[in-house]
């Protein structure tokens, strides 16, 4: 998947920013790089869930499946912003990006339930 992205909010930490790319890495399936589209140097790494993290589907409150105009929860593409760094790589599961792949929208949520830890190690939870 390559996209043009729009949060219905800035992400946590990049206000005012709500447009962005998210653009495949090639040679790795599922990873991308998500870059603000006016600001070139602010780039994250992104996995999708379906192909890392395949088991990991958090419970996303009606509110924000509604402002996406999803009609179900399973339309959703979720991506977890990631971390590498020499000791193996981290991905926060607290706070997945929520997309409706029809539309580019999309919005980063903040999970208060299910004690979703901000830097898992992916090795810890791929596969299972």
């Amino acid at each position: 998947m390559s996209a043009a992205l729009t949060f219905t909010s800035p992400p946590p930490g990049l206000d005012p920013l709500v447009d962005f790319s998210l653009d495949k890495i090639d040679g790795a399936d599922g990873l991308y790089a998500l870059q603000a589209n006016h600001n070139a140097s602010l780039r994250l790494y992104v996995l999708d869930t379906a192909v890392y993290l395949p088991d990991y589907r958090p419970a996303i409150p009606a509110s924000h499946t509604d402002a996406l105009n999803l009609q179900e929860e399973r339309e959703a593409t979720f991506l977890v912003v990631a971390n590498p760094g020499d000791g193996g790589t981290t991905v926060n599961l607290m706070a997945p990006i929520v997309v409706n792949p029809d539309t580019g929208r999309c919005t980063q949520v903040i999970l208060e339930r299910g004690g979703w830890p901000v830097r898992a190690e992916l090795a810890d939870y791929a596969g299972q």
